[in-house]
């Protein structure tokens, strides 16, 4: 349920409509527009549909969220969410997400070792990426293949991130593992796997991170919005979503990257929305292409792979761009941000 206040509800008339509403059992989010303050109500709305609300002072109206995802979507906060990552060093610029910029975030699929995850680093910065990604701890499909280097990849990113001056972005698998990862990552990574790992989804909600959600390799938009109210259901409201294709019958692509998600969860949510067009395509002379339609279709972010000999590879090599193509691609997405009125 939503309750729309009037333009002149004061503080005091904000305050006692909060208290009477949780007074009866039921949660609120207070979200404070340019124009309007609205209140988004939580629980079990049958203790509330017999309330007089109109005539509570201050109280303009009040409307049924018909949507499943409740926190996630555009009727419950037509703001949209902007998520700001502090500086990692003094002095340096804290990273925008939601905002008029692009953020493009790149790196090795896996830490392999300190030295290649150190030049990736200055690479992707150099070349205005905004943040690392790196995997310390992989979800692989066969139990044979690199399963990352765990605890000391994870000492190779807080090296990295406190050097270089990067945030850092890494994926977490275990829910023993939420707090562990939480001390070196800026954002905290939930797999394509894990979409509706619901105990993962909790913890993640309950650590005050912000939150990188991957759509399931056969997940629906709805599947996706509904998994990331498990996390803002727990207090979380950082949440990003990440279109990274989804599974078909097509066999010329890992994935097919479905571009539409993008506009349909901009209709949808009030979340960022990120596109990951590496594991989108599996095939790296189609990852700038689609990088540039994810920009064009209104995301806020894209996360692509960069490998310095994507042959040697540990993991996704197929997928990664060298050096001088993500340079190429970068220079190619400043010009397509400004042709939709946006930045990188």
């Amino acid at each position: 349920m939503i309750i729309v206040l009037r333009r002149d509800a004061t503080e005091e008339q904000v305050g006692h409509l909060v208290a009477t509403i949780r007074g009866w059992g039921l949660t609120t989010h207070v979200s404070r527009g340019t124009e309007r303050t609205i209140i988004g109500v939580i629980g079990d709305e049958r203790a509330i549909r017999s309330k007089p609300l109109e005539a509570i002072p201050g109280v303009e109206s009040v409307m049924a969220v018909l949507k499943p995802y409740k926190l996630a979507s555009l009727e419950f906060q037509p703001e949209r969410t902007r998520i700001r990552i502090p500086a990692v060093k003094p002095g340096g610029a804290p990273v925008e997400i939601g905002g008029p910029s692009v953020v493009v975030v790149a790196g090795p699929c896996s830490v392999e070792n300190r030295d290649m995850l150190f030049d990736m680093a200055r690479v992707i910065r150099g070349a205005g990426a905004k943040l690392l990604r790196a995997g310390a701890f992989k979800p692989r499909t066969s139990p044979y293949a690199f399963q990352g280097l765990g605890v000391e990849g994870l000492r190779y990113l807080a090296e990295v991130r406190a050097e270089v001056g990067i945030p850092i972005i890494t994926e977490v698998m275990d829910t023993r593992d939420v707090e562990m990862i939480a001390e070196v990552a800026d954002i905290l990574q939930i797999g394509a796997r894990n979409m509706q790992n619901f105990n993962l989804l909790k913890a993640v909600g309950r650590c005050r991170k912000p939150v990188l959600l991957k759509r399931a390799l056969a997940g629906t938009i709805e599947e996706l919005l509904m998994s990331a109210e498990y996390i803002l259901s727990e207090g979380n409201r950082e949440v990003i979503v990440c279109e990274r294709g989804i599974r078909t019958f097509e066999k010329a692509t890992r994935n097919t990257l479905d571009i539409s998600a993008v506009p349909v969860i901009r209709r949808e949510s009030h979340l960022p929305v990120f596109v990951d067009p590496s594991h989108g395509t599996g095939v790296w002379p189609l990852v700038a292409p689609m990088a540039l339609a994810a920009v064009a279709a209104g995301a806020d972010g894209i996360m692509v792979e960069v490998h310095p000999n994507p042959e040697q590879a540990l993991s996704d090599g197929p997928q990664a761009l060298l050096p001088k193509t993500f340079e190429k691609m970068m220079k190619d997405l400043q010009a397509v941000a400004q042709a939709v009125g946006r930045t990188l």
